[in-house]
Parts: C-alpha cells; sequence; structure tokens
C-alpha cells in the first residue's frame, strides 16, 4: 500500500509535465490532474497485479494518463511562431507570444480534426498555412503587444 502515493506523485508530476509544456491550459486543472494520475496509478497497479512486465504497466498507465492529449494546439501555435516568426521577436518572447496568440487561433482549429495521425496529412500543411496567416494579420492588425 505504501507504493501508490509513491506511484500518484509520479503520474502527477509526468502529466503535470506534459501540460506545463504542451497543453498550458490544462496545467492549472488540479482536477484534472488528481483523476488521471489516480487512474493511471490504479490501472498500473492492477496491471502488475495481473503478472505484467515494469514496462507493459508503464506502457498500459501511460495510456490512461496520456489519453487525448495526443495532440497540442499549442505546440503546433509555438512551432509556428518559431519558425515564422521568430525574426521579428526575441527568443525569450516566443512562449509567452505563442501563449497569448494560441486563443485567436482557436477559432482555425476548429475547421479540423485533430489527432496525432493529423500531424502527417496534407490537411496539417494547411493548418499551419492558416495558422500562419492568421498570426501575421493579427500582428499587423495589433502589432506584438
Amino acid at each position: 500500500m505504501d507504493m501508490l502515493p509513491k506511484k500518484l506523485s509520479y503520474f502527477s508530476l509526468r502529466l503535470q509535465e506534459l501540460l506545463n509544456t504542451s497543453f498550458p491550459e490544462k496545467a492549472w486543472d488540479t482536477k484534472f490532474i488528481e483523476d488521471r494520475s489516480q487512474r493511471a496509478a490504479h490501472i498500473y497497479e492492477e496491471a502488475f497485479k495481473a503478472g505484467n512486465s515494469i514496462a507493459q504497466c508503464d506502457e498500459i498507465a501511460n495510456y490512461t494518463l496520456f489519453e487525448g492529449l495526443d495532440f497540442s494546439k499549442f505546440d503546433t501555435v509555438f512551432k509556428v511562431v518559431i519558425n515564422e516568426f521568430d525574426s521579428i521577436m526575441g527568443d525569450e518572447e516566443l512562449r509567452s507570444f505563442a501563449l497569448k496568440i494560441r486563443t485567436i487561433c482557436e477559432s482555425v482549429f476548429q475547421r479540423y480534426k485533430l489527432s496525432q495521425e493529423f500531424v502527417d496529412s496534407t490537411d496539417y500543411e494547411l493548418l499551419y498555412t492558416e495558422l500562419t496567416g492568421t498570426i501575421a494579420i493579427w500582428i499587423e492588425e495589433n502589432g506584438l503587444q
């Protein structure tokens, strides 16, 4: 029983790291983090009791921990900002600008069915182009602020 709180902390930290990096809009959702971490810890424990290897238990728990977090809108916007607009702002401004502009780009994302497989599709190239245009227009109208 002593192992469970350690596992829960481990899963919470892993999830929190991903959210901070790629899903900042969820990074402060403590209920989401707690629920997911508890489910992953429980599933890990059950998989271990069923005789799975540590690697298999991790894989099974990770599926639950990261379910639905396979495509990051923020990572996509950040990639566009870095690749297309890095010459007009300092490196230290890129992430904070991407955080600010991500909500402006939401209407563009609404037109696509997003998934991990989406990244390798031709539609991803269209999304990238639309995001670039949306951000360029926003900067033109509002400046970098």
